[in-house]
């Protein structure tokens, strides 16, 4: 989700953690941005689906303090996605391989927002793959620093889109030493920003095929976009 767009509120540890991070990062500098989002691609290449816990952060400052929610992230190739949050219960954005589905009945129960996913591109309604795939067409990318979590070091990359036709206008992602896979992703878009966190990362696991079906409730009206 892009991570797709925002809609009302929604839009593992390791047993070695300790041995992970007794060992400094190595010393880097922004000109191995390049090597970094090779390791991220790569690693992407090779995750047929994934889960994971999310927990995601608005911070609007025209509209209050942060909004918080929560759930479980799927996503299966090539064009399969789905996050279902458990704070705010009920909450689902699901991309069925034809159908991007947005429904949030904590803010609007009465409506779910349907939009056709394109059958051409590399991403199509993919939190992670907009970000590593051919990232060196799509960003101008800077490393920022090296940092460590529950999950270890990651190397912390800012990224500009190229194409000013996105939704936001810069990124930053942590994509993980251990495996290259990304963590963590902070967006600016519209105004606000969007940090998502993703722990209990289960690559190549498979997903519930359930996860990726939407079945509009009585009553619910379609909008179509």
């Amino acid at each position: 989700m892009s991570d797709g767009p925002a809609v009302g509120r929604s839009g593992g540890v390791f047993v070695w953690l300790v041995l992970l991070t007794a060992w400094p990062p190595n010393r880097l500098t922004a000109q191995d941005a390049k090597p970094v989002m090779q390791r991220a691609e790569s690693a992407f290449s090779l995750v047929m689906t994934l889960s994971a816990n999310f927990v995601q952060i608005i911070t609007n400052p025209m509209v209050g303090g942060p909004d918080t929610t929560m759930g479980r992230l799927y996503q299966q190739r090539p064009s399969q996605f789905a996050m279902r949050f458990t704070t705010p219960a009920g909450d689902r954005i699901v991309a069925d391989g034809r159908w991007l589905w947005l429904y949030t009945p904590s803010t609007t129960p009465d409506q779910v927002i349907r939009t056709t996913i394109p059958r051409f591109g590399d991403t199509g309604p993919n939190l992670l793959a907009q970000f590593v795939e051919h990232p060196g067409e799509r960003y101008s990318a800077r490393w920022l620093r090296a940092d460590s979590s529950t999950a270890g070091w990651a190397d912390v990359v800012a990224m500009t889109p190229r194409d000013s036709t996105l939704p936001y206008t810069a990124a930053t992602i942590w994509v993980s030493r251990l495996d290259g896979l990304v963590r963590r992703i902070e967006i600016e878009e519209n105004g606000q920003q969007r940090v998502v966190m993703l722990r209990d990362l289960r690559v190549n696991a498979g997903a519930p095929a359930r996860e990726f079906r939407f079945a509009v409730p009585a009553g619910v009206r379609v909008v179509d976009q």
